[in-house]
């Protein structure tokens, strides 16, 4: 079975999203045979890498409220987060650009490390609240997941993975993703949103179940007929 996620680094949702779906994957007894793949989706490519607002600022700007109310809803949001062992220290988190994070989390899945490099960005900007755009900073996170720092340096300074990262957010726009996180299964069941752990498993039920009831190809041929075929050593009539 495959999942693909739409995400972004910056989104609250998204890392409740990715705990809650891993919960029930835990649970699952078919998980070792479902792998996920991480897909870049930025919430805004035209944030700024050093804005100088607060996250509480940003969200009363966004949504026109008073700061307190934004700080009350952050609030609440890292009360969600709690309650699934993630760390949401909102008054030291550094808003920014994630559009080189996810290039590096692109170069990362190609060594096989996707995974790691996603979990680490999010816990980076969450819980220890890094600037994850700044290019020290994403050149650390990597060698801690064991990247290869010279390489992650140079994609840094060119535009390596860039047409990765835009060809998932192209792949978001067809399949009409209007917000992270996005969960697709099988590329045919969609998610939307940080649903709660049941509905993911219920999910994964059916594809698993939906997968095994196959149907099994049964031979159409008339008794009598003769059947030619090809096969790697040749062509026969039987």
């Amino acid at each position: 079975m495959q999942i693909e996620i739409w995400s972004d680094f910056v989104c609250p949702f998204c890392y409740i999203g990715k705990r809650r779906l891993e919960k029930a994957l835990e649970a699952f007894p078919h998980k070792e045979e479902v792998s996920v793949i991480y897909k870049s989706y930025e919430l805004d490519p035209n944030a700024e890498v050093n804005p100088d607002k607060t996250i509480h600022e940003l969200l009363a700007g966004k949504y026109n409220m008073p700061v307190e109310r934004a700080k009350q809803m952050n609030e609440d949001m890292g009360k969600q987060a709690k309650e699934l062992g993630l760390q949401y220290n909102f008054d030291e988190m550094k808003h920014t650009n994630t559009f080189d994070a996810h290039r590096v989390a692109k170069y990362a899945a190609e060594q096989g490390k996707g995974k790691e490099m996603t979990e680490r960005l999010l816990y980076a900007y969450f819980t220890e609240s890094k600037l994850i755009s700044d290019h020290t900073t994403l050149i650390d996170l990597a060698s801690e997941i064991g990247l290869d720092e010279d390489e992650v340096t140079t994609l840094l300074k060119v535009d390596d993975y860039a047409i990765h990262v835009r060809a998932d957010e192209e792949q978001a726009r067809q399949i009409g993703v209007e917000g992270v996180p996005f969960f697709v299964f099988n590329e045919k069941y969609a998610v939307s949103g940080a649903q709660p752990p049941e509905v993911f498993t219920e999910v994964l039920e059916t594809v698993w179940q939906e997968e095994k009831e196959k149907p099994v190809l049964t031979s159409l041929n008339p008794k009598q007929s003769k059947t030619t075929y090809c096969t790697d050593e040749g062509c026969e009539t039987e």
